[in-house]
């Protein structure tokens, strides 16, 4: 048996900060078809209590294999980020929204590296299965550096805005290269998708390195906010890939991951949550609710963009 109050402050914190619980306790909210969330990142590890019979696709843009895995296991995390069931802890770490479906991508190796060729590749395999799985959101909780060709870039800038244009609510993350001025991800300065900062707003006092610290920042000089949004994102425990050692139960399926990319799937755990209450709303639409009801946490717009998630106020309001 798992003591409950063993681990409140470590995950139920994100829940209590994001307020999740007044969504819950409204009534507002009534079954509907599960959204499905697109994630391309290093794979899903769909024996994980958390994972089992969540996954609609997989394609593997890595070593072409036709069974779903994860050798790396940032994705694994990101996945339960969102739709983690909470299984295998009798449910407090469950992800934003435990019944949302999963289309995976795997463009990262073993080691967590990519290419923009190989997220290209998966763009187009999204773009060419959207219809068919009824994709609404895309999760992207990768930092691209400054370091490709331009024309590379262009391309993908192509597909994600062919994307965007075709109704997918693309999330990304903002990079963990801060926090000097103009470090966020190249990936997060488009301008048609929602890029994710990380920040731990009052409960920063928690943690002695908390995220923002790192959080990549947008250009001061900027017409429009880069990032777009912050999310807690500092110790989030989450799924673990296979193999599954541990003297606990916890430590056995979860672990601890820091980032923006943690804070990316919040936020798209968020969108979905939106998607299951308006399920015929646009993008464009969730994305004025996600800006406009964001908590302002008082910093530079470059670091927070419009502020802290505020799901409550977006679903709710």
């Amino acid at each position: 048996m798992i003591k409950k109050r063993t681990f409140y402050h470590i995950m139920n914190r994100v829940r209590n900060q994001l307020e999740l619980y007044k969504i819950k306790k409204s009534g507002e909210i009534q079954e509907t078809e599960p959204v499905t969330v697109a994630v391309l990142d290093s794979g899903i590890d769909i024996k994980h209590p958390d994972l089992e019979g969540k996954l609609l696709a997989f394609q593997d843009f890595i070593a072409k294999s036709s069974v779903p895995y994860d050798d790396y296991g940032h994705g694994t995390h990101v996945c339960g980020c969102i739709a983690g069931g909470g299984n295998a802890s009798e449910g407090i770490y469950a992800g934003i929204v435990p019944n949302t479906r999963l289309i995976v991508g795997k463009i990262l190796d073993k080691r967590g590296d990519g290419s923009v060729n190989k997220m290209a590749e998966a763009m187009q395999w999204i773009l060419e299965i959207k219809d068919t799985y009824h994709i609404r959101v895309l999760n992207i909780s990768i930092g691209t550096g400054r370091g490709y060709d331009e024309q590379e870039y262009d391309e993908i800038r192509k597909l994600l805005n062919e994307a965007w244009y075709q109704g997918i609510m693309i999330v990304c993350a903002a990079g963990n290269s801060g926090p000097a001025s103009g470090s966020i991800s190249m990936l997060g300065m488009n301008r048609n998708i929602i890029t994710v900062g990380c920040h731990e707003g009052k409960e920063s006092y928690r943690f002695g390195h908390p995220c923002q610290f790192y959080s990549g920042r947008g250009e001061t000089s900027t017409i429009y906010r880069k990032p777009d949004i912050v999310a807690p994102g500092t110790e989030i425990i989450s799924c673990k890939a296979a193999p599954y050692r541990g003297r606990t139960k916890l430590d056995k399926y979860y672990c601890k991951k820091s980032g923006t990319s943690m804070a990316t799937a919040i936020v798209s755990g968020c969108c979905a949550l939106f998607f299951e209450r308006n399920p015929v709303e646009s993008n464009e639409y969730c994305k004025r609710r996600l800006l406009q009801t964001a908590r302002n946490l008082g910093e530079a717009w470059n670091k927070q963009g419009y502020g802290m998630v505020n799901p409550t106020a977006m679903l709710l309001s």
